[in-house]
């Protein structure tokens, strides 16, 4: 309803604009089938019948008759003359409103490709939403890994003071028990020796002991006998 209502408004505007002169270009008067004859009178013969919208060009004057040749169509340079009354200078409301169904068509194809462009946008804004929220966990996610990594990067060094001062510690011990083996070793030995020793020495004064109780007692007997 707004639409017809603005296209009425500016017809009747188109209607009522003041007309300044017969311009070159004409047309035949909206609605209306008139005579285009030989001469300017209505006694002269009949040449044809152009009806709205056919443009003329309007070639001389007199009085209320115009000298015109018709433009386009099937009589075109067609000349004759008709009564000037019957000639306009604006666009016919036929020309006219073909002109605005042409305009309407464009802007209504204008519509349809702003609408498909517009879901397009739509769809590629959804895809990119899903995607950034995609990326926003992924990030999330990393950055996690990386808190994690940090902290076990601090466990880790933590850990290997820990294992490097235990492998010292280890490693202090084990030479001091490998001190103590070799002392113990010794001392091992060194007993050894002295049971050998003091065997050997028992031993001895055992044999010293027997051979001289063995010629105390030969003594004893050679005195008997």
């Amino acid at each position: 309803m707004k639409k017809f209502r603005s296209i009425l408004i500016i017809a009747l505007g188109i209607c009522f604009m003041p007309q300044a002169g017969w311009a070159e270009r004409a047309y035949v008067t909206d609605s209306l089938e008139i005579t285009l004859r030989s001469g300017p009178s209505v006694q002269n013969r009949v040449l044809s019948m152009p009806s709205s919208p056919q443009a003329v060009e309007i070639l001389d004057i007199k009085d209320t008759w115009s000298h015109v040749r018709l433009v386009g169509g099937g009589q075109a340079d067609l000349e004759g003359w008709v009564l000037s009354r019957y000639l306009i200078s604006r666009l016919p409301w036929q020309l006219q409103t073909e002109s605005l169904e042409k305009k309407n068509a464009s802007l209504r194809e204008k519509v349809a490709a702003l609408e498909k462009e517009y879901k397009a946008t739509s769809i590629r804004e959804k895809d990119f939403a899903q995607n950034l929220g995609k990326e926003v966990q992924a990030l999330k996610k990393l950055q996690a890994d990386h808190e994690a990594l940090k902290r076990g990067s601090a466990n880790y060094v933590k850990l290997k003071a820990e294992y490097d001062k235990t492998r010292k510690a280890l490693e202090t011990i084990q030479k001091k028990a490998q001190a103590l083996t070799k002392e113990n070793d010794g001392l091992k030995f060194s007993q050894r020796n002295r049971w050998f020793a003091t065997g050997a020495a028992i031993l001895l004064i055992g044999l010293i002991t027997g051979l001289m109780l063995g010629r105390r007692e030969k003594k004893r007997k050679s005195l008997y006998y």
